[in-house]
């Protein structure tokens, strides 16, 4: 007879549970993604005065940064409610407000038509965007790994994390699809609104999807045993596990800045750096990033075998050096090698983004997890990926060269290495009993 806190419990099959949250992280990170690409190649022409090139470009990472210090309001806020009333209504919710944000991006005026009030605007939707971002994460991957057999966790939760890539491979396949075919004209006139219009329908089925599972039963268990935290969760995280907050920060540097210079900053590198087309990044990006998505799992299966730890240390050393490999083969303007180059960063950056959600999920008790994991996770967005494309434009327009981009994700491989030996293993932590 099955005890109350096995996953049969749920009438819901996790084979759904998991093509719900990828399907709905694929969309979120979809129109997170695309403002990023769009912000390398159009936004600092369109929406801010004409001046240096790269200045332009620098104000509109500007613009993508903000997005980043709205998710761990976004993370506190989701994750209240999300440790109180459940996980699903929540995920429902952040993918209403990312979707309405991005479709409206696609139809906002442009600096020559309203002024200033254009790059407001756009700020606006963009904190929106990072808002439901905040607390889309967190949800999804805790769905799952409450729904999962333990001993598949690692597999299991990997999926929403292949969300990722997966949306980054549409919006770039949009955008490279419309270069292809468009004049450069056409294209910064209109062409790059349609992959923010395209977006309506990618949430109608994502909410399709998502309002067919049910709640997680590792929640539903606990709700049933105890009556909600006399704290806030987010008051309880941040006194009851600084370590495991700090834990997840640390271990997010290396993983977020790598995969930012990976898949955006490459873009401005190859077109205002090395004098290349709007098509070379985007394509190179569009092969790796469907290598990417097949990869996620197989690092979250093999979590599950030798443990998150070395996995995860395997990916933080590998972008450390593949960094100065990396920026050696765009050198080239070979496209072949450039494929490689982002082809392979994002491999080893999948060492650390398979277990990451199994990992993190297994460091907070069930009351405050959602608060846990977004708070940890989100926290280190700002640091991390948010200032990443900033920082390395900055460095690149400082020093003129992208060996200074390379020492960058150096650094913060290195910060991301120790956080997590710093940390036993959590491969065998009950779910149930936390």
């Amino acid at each position: 007879m099955a005890t109350s806190t096995e996953p049969t419990r749920t009438r819901t099959p996790i084979a759904r549970v998991v093509g719900a949250s990828l399907i709905g992280t694929t969309v979120e990170w979809y129109d997170f993604f695309l403002y990023g690409v769009a912000a390398s190649v159009v936004f600092g022409d369109l929406f801010f005065p004409k001046g240096e090139q790269l200045t332009g470009t620098l104000l509109s990472f500007a613009t993508f940064a903000v997005g980043f210090f709205a998710r761990p309001i976004g993370g506190v806020v989701f994750g209240h409610f999300g440790d109180r009333l459940g996980r699903k209504n929540l995920l429902v919710l952040s993918l209403l407000m990312m979707g309405m944000a991005t479709f409206a991006i696609g139809l906002l005026p442009t600096y020559a038509q309203v002024g200033a009030l254009a790059p407001i605007l756009l700020t606006v939707l963009r904190l929106i965007q990072g808002f439901a971002l905040g607390g889309e994460w967190g949800g999804a991957v805790l769905i799952v790994s409450e729904h999962g057999d333990p001993k598949r966790r690692g597999f299991w939760s990997s999926w929403p994390q292949a969300g990722a890539p997966a949306g980054q491979l549409i919006a770039n396949g949009v955008l490279a699809g419309l270069a292809a075919f468009q004049s450069d004209a056409a294209f910064d006139k209109w062409g790059w609104r349609i992959p923010f219009l395209l977006s309506a329908v990618l949430v109608l089925v994502g909410l399709w999807v998502r309002l067919r599972i049910e709640e997680s039963p590792v929640f539903r268990e606990a709700r049933a045993k105890q009556e909600p935290a006399d704290k806030l969760p987010f008051v309880e995280v941040i006194t009851k596990y600084p370590r495991e907050v700090l834990t997840a920060m640390g271990a997010r540097m290396a993983e977020n800045v790598s995969y930012y210079i990976f898949t955006i900053v490459i873009a401005t590198y190859a077109k205002e750096h090395l004098g290349l087309g709007k098509s070379f990044a985007l394509n190179a990006v569009l092969i790796a990033a469907a290598v990417h998505f097949c990869a996620i799992p197989l690092w979250g299966a093999l979590s599950d075998r030798v443990g998150r730890k070395p996995v995860y240390l395997f990916g933080a050393i590998g972008v450390g050096v593949w960094g100065f490999v990396f920026i050696a083969l765009v050198d080239t303007k070979n496209f072949g090698l450039a494929v490689l180059a982002v082809t392979i960063g994002l491999v080893l950056h999948g060492a650390m983004y398979g277990p990451q959600a199994s990992f993190f999920t297994e460091l907070f008790g069930t009351r405050v997890r959602y608060s846990g994991v977004s708070v940890g996770y989100q926290l280190a967005s700002i640091i991390a990926g948010g200032l990443a494309p900033f920082i390395a434009i900055a460095l690149l327009k400082a020093y003129d060269s992208g060996f200074a981009i390379s020492v960058y994700v150096a650094v913060c491989a290195v910060i991301s290495i120790v956080a997590v030996l710093s940390y036993g293993e959590t491969r065998e932590r009950d779910l149930s009993t936390l």
